[in-house]
């Protein structure tokens, strides 16, 4: 007498291929926040390397950009901060909050180039 294990259950593939996708989406989707951060610091970056006159008016830029993060991060939902959550919120939120001042006080303090 032979015994044969037990059967793995069907799957179909055109169900699953429809069952992934929307979570494919939507792992794309919260991901935006995180992509639009990057591009304004990638921007920033840029205008400040473009012309050695713009280092005050980028480092300000920059500043601006990390309070905006931290603002984002603080009133998105964790399910939809994508990689902007690196650790706990407040945690998240006060580092880019600290990096944000210590840019902006240096960005004021700079010297005014000619």
């Amino acid at each position: 007498m032979r015994h044969s294990a037990p059967s793995a259950p069907r799957v179909h593939r055109h169900r699953r291929a429809v069952t992934t996708r929307p979570a494919d989406a939507r792992q794309r989707w919260q991901q935006l926040p995180y992509g639009i951060a990057i591009c304004c610091l990638a921007l920033a970056l840029v205008w400040m390397r473009q012309n050695g006159q713009n280092v005050r008016g980028g480092t300000l830029a920059v500043a601006g950009v990390l309070f905006a993060t931290a603002l984002t991060r603080l009133a998105l939902p964790e399910r939809r901060v994508g990689m902007l959550a690196s650790r706990r919120r407040l945690t998240d939120v006060a580092v880019l909050a600290a990096l944000g001042t210590g840019l902006l006080v240096a960005g004021l303090l700079l010297p005014a180039q000619p």
